[in-house]
């Protein structure tokens, strides 16, 4: 299943994505009581909190709602008229992996890292596909990066790799965005990652039996129709099952965390001093992983 968040009247609505339009959930729901039978999940993250069974309740609810209404009935909305939020609104928890693709590690002279690197970012970073990004007044460096999401699904704590990933809900595309002046004015790289807007995220949460195998997904980043960066998530030191269950061992993770997979090679950071050219005032980036659709944002000056 596709889910994404759209914003209508300064809240966050459900949409499910299917062939026919998207799904407005809550008008339907609203106005074919008759179809709703027990209560269907009206936000993502009750969505993600029901786990499977809201899923099924979910995905009966929207077949019933195609086969009674033609293609152009209200409760199908055009995707490319609505405003999208970030598809997971208010995670408990981001969590960031850094250094995390060998050629990325390489391209910046960094060791490869013997254990996942952590950081995290904050629910200010998080918008949506289609949103500006203000590049802050106090940066000069900020960087592109695709990366890989993961969504949990399921409270986990000293989660084995073997059973980590059935303890993921879904997947997304994010664009981990880094100041890098800001982010190597210390040891910490919290700043220069934490700006506003520095996470657009989606354009869809796509559960995880669309996807199958995380660690073999195609990842490209494109920055004004430019193929910047243009790997496999296979690539990678640590693969997804490795991350939930290496940061299950230190905190329960639950459900609506998202944890960022790190990025491969191919960023301004990696080039030579001489050739870095930043991102600047309309710069349109586009972040596109296999099986979970294209995000896209343009850059501007902040006011």
């Amino acid at each position: 299943m596709k889910l994404l968040t759209f914003i209508n009247n300064g809240d966050y609505q459900l949409g499910v994505v299917t062939d026919q339009g998207v799904l407005d959930v809550a008008s339907a729901v609203r106005d074919l009581p008759m179809l709703s039978g027990e209560s269907i999940p009206l936000t993502v993250h009750e969505v993600i909190d029901g786990g499977d069974a809201a899923v099924e309740k979910l995905d009966q609810f929207t077949s019933q709602v195609l086969e009674m209404v033609s293609d152009d009935s209200s409760y199908l909305l055009d995707e490319v008229k609505l405003t999208l939020g970030p598809c997971v609104t208010h995670p408990n928890k981001i969590i960031c992996v850094g250094l995390n693709y060998r050629k990325h590690a390489e391209e910046t002279n960094a060791a490869i890292p013997q254990y996942p690197i952590l950081f995290n970012k904050f629910n200010n970073t998080l918008t949506g596909h289609g949103d500006d990004i203000p590049l802050p007044k106090v940066t000069t460096k900020v960087d592109y990066e695709a990366e890989l999401v993961i969504v949990i699904g399921k409270t986990a704590k000293y989660v084995a790799k073997e059973d980590a990933l059935s303890h993921v809900f879904g997947y997304c595309n994010v664009n981990d965005l880094s100041a890098r002046d800001l982010q190597m004015r210390t040891q910490q790289w919290l700043l220069g990652k934490s700006c506003d807007k520095f996470s657009p995220l989606g354009p869809y949460l796509v559960t995880a039996d669309e996807i199958g195998n995380p660690n073999d997904l195609d990842v490209k980043c494109l920055v004004n129709g430019a193929v910047r960066q243009h790997s496999n998530t296979s690539d990678m030191i640590f693969y997804c099952d490795e991350i939930v269950s290496y940061i299950s061992q230190h905190m329960t993770l639950v459900p609506g965390d998202i944890i960022l997979t790190g990025t491969p090679e191919g960023v301004v950071l990696g080039y030579p001093e001489d050739k870095q050219v930043y991102l600047k005032d309309g710069d349109i980036v586009t972040i596109e992983i296999e099986k979970l659709g294209k995000l896209t944002n343009r850059m501007v000056t902040e006011n």
